[in-house]
């Protein structure tokens, strides 16, 4: 028998910040199924531009909801048809790490490690029992609703991403019930070497994901969830009252909790601002056009804002960029 120690996940639940791949296959899905994109995404505070922004964050409230609308207008949509529609290139740099891990062993352990670079609702565990690494989801907390459709999304989509890292072997057979939350395969393929393995890109892409983790992981979980609606109102100057409204607050509400958390809704809207401006003008946009999308009036306002956050002019900011 094969012994493996499987780290823990590094989520404990679902309450996590995920990029909006997730989203937009759910979408996909429910379009291909004749649902309108409207349709898809009532009630979530998300557009069709959203969905189409590869820069663009989401909370896990608005993929649940888009679960919910893709059940309502498309009902004959399963949880294993999404999850079969998920590739490693879905999970950004995470599909990379795992692509490019020495062994299916080392790609479950970097997979838990950084779960939170998922789309999962069922928080994933695994371990070898009997000659079988048995994957099991943990599905407490995930409502009733829905529960059965993610669990057996998320397990369908673990089970397709792996087949895939392997390079979709016919050996490698699953049993077990996606739906019932449990997945077996034969421990041996623990040790398989993946076909794409490459030590320095894995080291690169396991790198990025730290990046992406560690300012997630840094703050708690509301400054994050606010942080992510910030940035999603940020063109029409991100409103407290648009904010609060989208998580069902008050603005009373949501100053007192920010306080809480040591912050202010001044605080995260020019953090946000800040972050979104490096990205714009390292992209080489005129000033006139970042201003507009971090929600100035006019771009004389940004040059103000950028002096205070770096004590540079976005100009000298932006040739130091290309150097």
């Amino acid at each position: 028998m094969i012994s493996t120690s499987f780290e823990p996940a590094a989520a404990r639940d679902w309450q996590f910040p995920r990029h909006v791949a997730g989203t937009a296959l759910l979408v996909t899905v429910g379009a291909a199924a004749g649902a309108p994109v409207t349709a898809l995404l009532r009630g979530s505070g998300l557009g069709a531009r959203d969905v189409a922004d590869p820069q663009r964050e989401v909370t896990a409230d608005q993929e649940l909801r888009v679960v919910r609308n893709l059940l309502a207008a498309a009902p004959g949509v399963t949880g294993g048809q999404v999850g079969a529609a998920y590739h490693a290139s879905t999970f950004g740099p995470l599909g990379f790490a795992l692509l490019s891990s020495p062994t299916l062993g080392d790609a479950a352990n970097l997979a838990l490690r950084f779960i939170d670079l998922s789309f999962t609702f069922t928080i994933p565990s695994a371990s070898v029992e009997d000659d079988e690494v048995v994957v099991r989801v943990d599905h407490r907390g995930v409502p009733d609703d829905v529960r059965r459709f993610l669990v057996e999304r998320d397990l369908t989509a673990i089970w397709t991403v792996l087949r895939e890292i392997c390079g979709n072997p016919r050996g490698l057979v699953a049993t077990g019930d996606p739906a019932g939350g449990e997945l077996r395969f034969a421990s041996t393929w623990l040790a398989h070497p993946l076909p794409q393995a490459n030590t320095h890109a894995c080291a690169l892409a396991e790198a990025l994901c730290r990046d992406l983790v560690s300012p997630r992981r840094g703050r708690d979980a509301f400054t994050g969830q606010v942080r992510i609606l910030v940035a999603q109102h940020l063109e029409a100057g991100a409103p407290m009252a648009d904010v609060a409204s989208a998580l069902g607050l008050s603005e009373r509400s949501l100053r007192r909790r920010l306080a809480a958390a040591g912050t202010s809704y001044r605080t995260v809207l020019d953090d946000v601002r800040a972050v979104a401006a490096e990205d714009l003008l390292a992209d080489g946009l005129l000033l006139d056009e970042v201003a507009r999308r971090l929600g100035y009036a006019e771009a004389s306002s940004l040059v103000v804002a950028h002096r205070r956050w770096t004590g540079r002019t976005p100009r000298r900011q932006a040739s130091s960029a290309r150097r």
